[in-house]
């Protein structure tokens, strides 16, 4: 606990700015879900027939895992991209139906009687509904908007995978760093945050319920509150584009984090132009589609994972090749990588440095008469790619007894180290390998591609302002494999706040 109180300490300033963040994006999306989701029960009251086929919609939304329907809305113009904007759709879908619901069982849960008697008083269907039913309802309704506020707590801290900010970004830094602490960081402000809602809702709930009175002007200041959210946040969105910020994305690994966070430092440093990190975005796809919409400027890629994965071209094993032709396929889709970095991060089949020396194994291809009785574990996107596990398994004729479990990439070294699986596909340059005494084996039929490491830009970006191509071409050719694993090494096994790595070795530059 102390430590996780002295980081709380070291990092309040930008603690503060990510809980900001999260409630946010919550107060906003809980909002404009009542603000739907109301007069959805309303109107599901009152007709179920014609309502039956949204409640059945809003039902299967709900089913969708909230990884997955942010994946689904990276490419859907208007609503999706990264950051916020995805983020509050996917929270408002999630939180409607609990609304709904409970508006309808407000609504007919109203004896009948009193219904008539407002008739009598010669009321009209709408003075009935303002006057009478809606108070009486309220505290049903507080309720689904209880569960969908908690809801929404929860799910917005998944939303840091796709650069909605929030205490997400935290636990993800966390995950990739193997770090309990910054994960707690994250997760215990995330858990407070939703118990506080939750039973400042129950008391409002429960007050309402005691009371029976009328609120309706609640209503219009709740959804004058989500409009004004709405379009505070759309603003802050669009100032930040048009403020001249230059916009950094890396993948969802500490050496992706790691170089993120090397490209921002150097971009402040040479150009003095503001940069606004959306590290941790997930894997390859959603960065690349984030580069597609202008959601990021630039990021770092791998030439052998550009050509397969994005590209689904050939695999290639000659260097020079693979760089000329995925940054002839950039350019065609308004794209510009960039130099390489300087080291190659293929792919490293790895053991247990005990078990390699126990049994001589060298290579990939003395795997082979291990694997009917191993277990193998590979990240989730090592198990689907052309250059990955199906194709390795053909080449080398490696035959597991199961299907490899199929794991967060970070998580594997551990995975290995203790003993749950036997084989995984880490990194070549990732400082975990040393840190826990792995080994990796030589790729001797020379499968993997290349995977250079270098920065792909948005020529868009690079044409309005030549001196980030100037800072970022600094770094060209100037990160060793040895540079890569001593820093992912500092920032995994230390437990080195990553910008304090990348600024150490920007220092080492001059």
């Amino acid at each position: 606990m102390t430590k996780l109180f002295s980081f709380w300490s070291s990092h309040r300033g930008e603690l503060a700015g990510l809980l900001g963040q999260h409630v946010l994006l919550v107060v906003a999306a809980t909002a404009a879900a009542a603000a739907l989701g109301v007069p959805l029960g309303i109107f599901a009251a009152r007709r179920p027939r014609l309502a039956a086929p949204l409640m059945a919609a809003a039902s299967i939304v709900q089913t969708i895992p909230s990884l997955a329907m942010f994946g689904f809305l990276l490419p859907v113009p208007l609503v999706g991209g990264v950051g916020a904007r995805a983020a509050l759709v996917v929270l408002v879908l999630y939180g409607v139906l609990p609304i709904v619901r409970t508006t309808i069982a407000g609504l007919r849960g109203i004896d009948a009687s009193i219904r008539e008697a407002g008739v009598a008083m010669g009321m009209t269907t709408r003075e009935l509904l303002r006057h009478v039913e809606l108070p009486l309802a309220l505290p049903s309704i507080v309720a689904g908007v209880r569960v969908a506020a908690v809801v929404g707590v929860g799910s917005a801290t998944i939303a840091a995978a796709i650069g909605a900010g929030g205490l997400g970004e935290y636990i993800y830094r966390g995950l990739s760093m193997v770090d309990t602490t910054v994960i707690l960081a994250g997760a215990i402000p995330a858990a407070v945050l939703a118990l506080t809602v939750d039973g400042a809702l129950l008391w409002l709930e429960r007050q309402l319920s005691a009371r029976r009175r009328a609120r309706s002007r609640r209503a219009a200041v709740s959804l004058a509150a989500a409009v004004v959210a709405l379009a505070l946040l759309s603003s802050g969105v669009a100032a930040r584009r048009a403020g001249g910020k230059i916009v950094v994305g890396s993948k969802n690994f500490t050496e992706q984090n790691v170089l993120g966070e090397l490209l921002a430092q150097v971009i402040e440093r040479d150009t003095g132009l503001p940069v606004d990190r959306r590290l941790n975005l997930g894997g390859t796809i959603i960065c690349d589609r984030a580069l597609t919409t202008g959601d990021i400027d630039v990021y770092v890629e791998y030439t052998g994972t550009a050509l397969t994965a994005i590209f689904q071209q050939p695999v290639n094993t000659n260097a020079s090749a693979v760089f000329t032709a995925v940054r002839d396929l950039y350019a065609r889709t308004g794209r510009t990588l960039l130099p390489p970095l300087g080291f190659n991060n293929t792919f490293a089949i790895l053991v247990r440095g005990a078990d390699a020396r126990a049994r001589g194994l060298k290579t990939i291809e003395d795997l082979a008469a291990e694997a009917p009785h191993w277990r193998a574990g590979f990240g989730y996107e090592f198990v689907g790619r052309p250059d990955g596990y199906p194709g390795m398994a053909r080449a080398y004729g490696l035959q597991f007894p199961a299907p490899p479990r199929v794991m967060d990439l970070t998580l594997s070294y551990r995975a290995l180290a203790s003993g749950q699986v036997d084989v995984i596909a880490g990194d070549a340059t990732a400082g975990l390998i040393k840190g826990l005494d792995l080994f990796q084996l030589d790729d001797n039929r020379h499968y993997f591609p290349p995977y250079d490491a270098a920065a792909v830009a948005r020529a868009e970006t690079l044409l309005r302002y030549p001196s980030v191509r100037t800072a970022i071409e600094r770094l060209s050719g100037r990160i060793s494999a040895a540079d890569m694993r001593g820093m992912n090494y500092a920032a995994d096994a230390e437990h080195r706040d990553i910008r304090d790595v990348a600024r150490e070795f920007l220092k080492t530059l001059n």
